[in-house]
């Protein structure tokens, strides 16, 4: 893709993001610039990735066609302010940050602009993210097409209405550290049960990929998938009895909930 992209902010989600998309090879790293606050994280950042650094912010959107803002959501109004005179009708606003509607970057940058909201996750660093992409009226079919290829060079990316993005952070955009708390709990009762803890790891972390995988691939209801698992009387259906009496489902409903209320919050308050 003949395309450059520019980065405003180097957090863990930016590296996941520049990461997957060098690993691609989908945009080569002469077409990607960063920009931070912090200019020792940045040369650390651009060595890292062999991509280029901008003096500063306005650098970055003068060199992207497409210009990732990749700052916390408190940091919004203030990059806003300093971007938005070289923001053309041309360039590409992406907006990766919970709570930050297209509303409220519109207001900033101008009603005419071209704006995407994405929540991504971390497993774009090893081409496993999960991206849940909006966009605004200002965006023809073409442009919305390389912004979906940009997002699925480091996994699957779905395009949704954008009502439904509070609820994506619960469910994809904070879940991977419940799959890593879930993980590091089977491997604790490996160890309690003998398993040596560096294989009991290997052993929880395949089995969630291999499952994620057969839910993906196969296309089939996860209760189906469990209770092909669950033979009468054996030792699944007896694991299962435990979760469900300890209230595993309802735990996790309710932190999804929690998520959600959160980033609610924030998105009423970016209106």
């Amino acid at each position: 893709m003949n395309k450059r992209i520019g980065f405003i902010g180097c957090g863990n989600m930016a590296q996941a993001i520049i990461s997957g998309i060098i690993t691609s090879k989908l945009i080569p790293a002469e077409n990607i610039m960063a920009s931070n606050r912090s200019r020792g994280k940045l040369d650390d950042f651009a060595q890292k990735f062999n991509i280029n650094k901008g003096g500063n912010n306005i650098d970055v959107v003068k060199f992207g066609d497409i210009v990732f803002l990749a700052v916390k959501p408190d940091k919004f109004n203030e990059i806003t302010e300093e971007i938005k005179g070289s923001i053309d009708e041309k360039k590409i606003v992406v907006s990766i940050a919970a709570g930050i509607t297209i509303d409220y970057l519109e207001k900033k940058l101008g009603k005419n602009k071209k704006i995407v909201r994405i929540m991504p996750n971390t497993p774009a660093v090893v081409m496993e993210a999960m991206t849940a992409v909006s966009f605004n009226s200002n965006l023809d079919s073409k442009e919305k097409k390389e912004v979906v290829e940009i997002l699925q060079s480091f996994g699957r990316a779905e395009v949704i209405e954008e009502k439904l993005m509070d609820a994506v952070p619960g469910i994809s955009g904070s879940s991977p550290a419940y799959v890593y708390m879930f993980i590091e709990a089977l491997a604790d009762g490996g160890v309690l049960t003998g398993m040596p803890r560096d294989k009991a790891y290997k052993f929880a972390a395949q089995a969630v990929l291999g499952a994620a995988k057969m839910v993906l691939e196969t296309g089939k209801h996860p209760g189906e998938l469990k209770d092909a698992v669950c033979s009468p009387a054996g030792t699944t259906i007896e694991s299962v009895y435990s979760l469900e009496k300890n209230n595993f489902r309802g735990a996790v409903i309710e932190a999804v909930e929690k998520c959600y209320e959160k980033t609610a919050a924030m998105s009423k308050s970016n209106k």
